[in-house]
Parts: structure tokens; sequence; C-alpha cells
């Protein structure tokens, strides 16, 4: 060692090899990798400590609803309805992503240009159109809720949503307030006020 006053203190470089063990799903997660002391392998875990199953959400237009109301209105109709008296969207694509979508995802419904509200989907069930096209339908939870009011442009069909990317759900006391025009709500979506 030098010990001139020019000099300055050297420092070793240490290296260090972990192993970091991360299945498909937690590589997409944004939690950060907990340590296991015993083997130096990092693992993504759930609050359970199990792997993390990951929840994707889907978003479609509304088409022809005018508010949540008239959405509540059009899935009490029977029509609407499956066999066992739950609300249903048939749509043509069965979504790849089913498992993520289970697990405990929810449609988000744009209306009038703006993400209004969410249902949680209960399952997927096959259908047959009277055309004799097999369609999935979207079994969906009767409690509709309300979400924060989030600009949407048209778009066709249906998209996943990431949990990431969905707007928060209103709060209790928020939910049953009248609800802003949408012209007006979409505007302050915009500039961030809601």
């Amino acid at each position: 060692m030098n010990n001139s006053k020019d000099s300055k203190p050297t420092t070793r470089n240490h290296k260090a090899t972990i192993t970091i063990r991360i299945n498909f799903e937690a590589r997409i997660n944004t939690r950060l990798p907990r340590l296991e002391p015993e083997t130096g392998t990092a693992m993504i875990l759930g609050s359970q400590g199990d792997d993390m199953a990951k929840t994707t959400h889907l978003i479609k237009l509304s088409a022809g609803t005018e508010s949540v109301d008239s959405l509540m209105d059009w899935q009490g109709m029977r029509r609407a309805q499956t066999e066992d008296g739950l609300p249903r969207h048939i749509t043509r694509m069965w979504p790849r992503r089913e498992e993520e979508v289970l697990n405990g995802g929810s449609i988000y419904w744009v209306i009038k240009g703006l993400i209004q509200c969410r249902q949680r989907i209960l399952r997927l069930d096959p259908v047959t159109g009277a055309d004799g096209i097999k369609r999935c339908a979207l079994v969906l939870d009767p409690e509709i809720t309300r979400t924060a009011a989030a600009p949407k442009r048209a778009f066709q069909g249906w998209r996943y949503l990431a949990a990431a990317d969905a707007p928060p759900d209103l709060p209790g006391s928020r939910a049953e307030e009248e609800p802003l025009p949408p012209e007006l709500a979409g505007a302050l979506a915009e500039i961030g006020v809601l």
C-alpha cells in the first residue's frame, strides 16, 4: 500500500453470483424478488408465498349504452342473461389468456368514450349462435362497480387491460353520486382532475 498524500485508498472488487429463478408470470410482475438465504435463489412470491398468478382484465366498448344505469337495465333483460340468471356478454373470440382473466379479472366498460365501470368475470361459457358459429360468453358478476372516469378512444372488439392500467374503483361514498355529464367527465379526466 502506498502511503503518499496523493494516493487514493484502494478497494477490492468482490463479485457475487446469485441464481435467479423466475417463472413466466412473475417475469412480467413488478414486485422485487425475495432472496432465499439457504440456496441463494431469488424468487418473486405472492402474499401467500406461492408463485404469483397474474390477473388480466378485459376492456370493451358498451355500444349503444348511454350510461352505467342503461348498462344495468340491458343486463337485467332475460336475453342478456345465462340460464342461471347471471349477466353475460357474448363475443366472437375466446380469450387466449383465460387463466389470467379468470384469476380475479374484470371487464371494464367504455361508455361514451370513458371507462366508467367494471364487472368481475366469473367464467367463460361456450355458446353456439343460430349461425352455427362457436362463440364465448363472458359470464359476469351482477354487481357493477363504478370506476374513476378514464378517457378511451373507440376500438373494435375487446382488448386485454393490464391491472396496473385499470382505473381505480370509486370509493363507496362516491359510487352513488350523480355522474357528471360524459363530456365534462372526459375533459376533467384528460387533464388529470378525475
